[in-house]
């Protein structure tokens, strides 16, 4: 028998928890550069994509194609002058920006980037991933919601309403779209029967098989194709918990100059940058655990035997994240902002019905399917699915009810400074100005 026709014996798997101290604080080193490199490459890549489609040339100075923008715009904050506004809260001016930082990077401690790997140049075994917890999606999605609130302290500690109106609708944005969010998550619980990023990899790693009309068509484990709508209502969350846009409503500049970060400058203000893109990269890399097979090679590369094994899982991990992150920089060259009226619609009336219908159904399938066979069970779960997809499809397309609004009755006296803020005048009189115009004249000349 030939040495070639052998399986491949599978490397010693230590766990995790179990590294040695050094081999712990070299993951820690890695994933501190993958995230500060990766950062400085998205914005990059963000600057080139959206000026490849307004037809401009984006960044090309600064090193090779302008890969060093970033890194030289990182350096100018750097060493600009870093400015305090009078009356502000000092301590939690300054924490503000630590604290959405911090738990930017520790979301990604269990994060699995691939399997049991040989170490370079040593004896030593270890598994692709910090560390691991039976509820390590729970732990991501908590320290991610600590991220927030140092957006809500920075605009209130800053003194200045455009900033206070900013951390406003980040908390009510927060809480609304991570309830979607975590809707979004419980049928892949139902279907793992975990809450470990491992599992739910390794839960993924099969390929199903669809019996339609008596064909057999092989389709991936994927929860995204098996529980696409949980896919799209987590898609959809995760642009609404990172403040991008279309939904960047904390930092709206055309109604709120900058939003929270009015009146930061300097550091400050390119660490609550550089945790809105490293949260980009988290909720990025968690779709891809929790819905893209993680790790796991996409078809056809999956034929490959050596595919899932070594660094290899590194490249194909990445490589989804970055369609994630693409995905990002598309919409944001292609949609506009929404109204937050519309954008709290779309979280409250819409996502989170959505997420509860579908869980029912979800549950009801896998405990119909106890008494069937597997097979069925997806059978009647993707046809379910394709429903809901359609029923949604057409419900956008419904004409929406009209309300009768009354008219506003017109006061004597308006006074804009009654609730404490200066608002405008509400408008009474519907004429136009240019037939008021019209009007004035012919009067004058009568």
């Amino acid at each position: 028998m030939s040495l070639l026709a052998l399986p491949l014996a599978a490397p010693p798997d230590a766990g995790v928890g179990n590294d040695p101290w050094w081999v712990i604080g070299l993951k820690v080193l890695l994933i501190f550069v993958f995230l500060i490199v990766l950062t400085l490459f998205n914005i990059w890549l963000e600057r080139r994509v959206v000026a490849y489609m307004q037809n401009r040339i984006g960044p090309n100075v600064h090193g090779p194609f302008g890969l060093l923008q970033s890194l030289a715009d990182g350096m100018k904050l750097m060493f600009k002058e870093d400015l305090m506004p009078k009356g502000v809260d000092k301590f939690v001016y300054v924490a503000a920006p630590v604290i959405v930082s911090i738990p930017a990077f520790l979301t990604f401690a269990v994060i699995p980037f691939g399997p049991t790997v040989k170490i370079p140049f040593t004896d030593t075994y270890t598994r692709l991933q910090l560390t691991d917890l039976p509820v390590s999606v729970l732990y991501v999605m908590a320290i991610a919601s600590i991220g927030i609130y140092g957006i809500v302290l920075g605009g209130w500690s800053s003194n200045s309403t455009y900033s206070l109106l900013g951390g406003l609708r980040s908390s009510a944005q927060m809480i609304s779209y991570e309830v979607a969010m975590g809707l979004a998550l419980v049928t892949v619980f139902l279907f793992a029967g975990s809450m470990s990023t491992s599992d739910i990899v390794a839960a993924q790693g099969s390929h199903q098989t669809l019996h339609l009309f008596g064909a057999d068509i092989p389709i991936p484990g994927w929860y995204a194709v098996l529980l696409f709508p949980s896919f799209v209502i987590y898609v959809i969350s995760m642009i609404g918990e990172t403040n991008r846009a279309p939904f960047d409503l904390p930092e709206a500049e055309g109604e709120l100059v900058a939003g929270f970060l009015t009146e930061y400058s300097s550091m400050k203000y390119a660490m609550f940058f550089l945790a809105e893109y490293i949260n980009m990269a988290t909720v990025s890399a968690l779709a891809t655990t929790l819905f893209l097979g993680g790790w796991r090679a996409p078809w056809p590369i999956s034929i490959w035997d050596g595919a899932n094994s070594g660094f290899w899982p590194v490249l194909w991990f990445v490589g989804k994240m970055m369609c994630f992150i693409f995905f990002y920089i598309w919409l944001r060259g292609t949609l506009p902002r929404l109204r937050y009226d519309q954008f709290m619609k779309l979280g409250w009336k819409i996502l989170i019905p959505v997420s509860l219908g579908w869980i029912l159904l979800v549950a009801t399938v896998r405990a119909l399917g106890r008494e069937v066979d597997t097979g069925n069970q997806r059978n009647y779960l993707l046809v379910a699915a394709a429903i809901v997809a359609l029923i949604a499809v057409i419900s956008m397309f419904l004409p929406q009810k009209k309300t009768d609004q009354e008219e506003p009755v017109a006061s004597e006296e308006f006074d804009a400074f009654a609730g404490g803020f200066p608002v405008p005048p509400p408008i009474v009189d519907s004429t136009s100005r240019s037939e008021t115009d019209v009007r004035s004249k012919e009067g004058s000349r009568g």
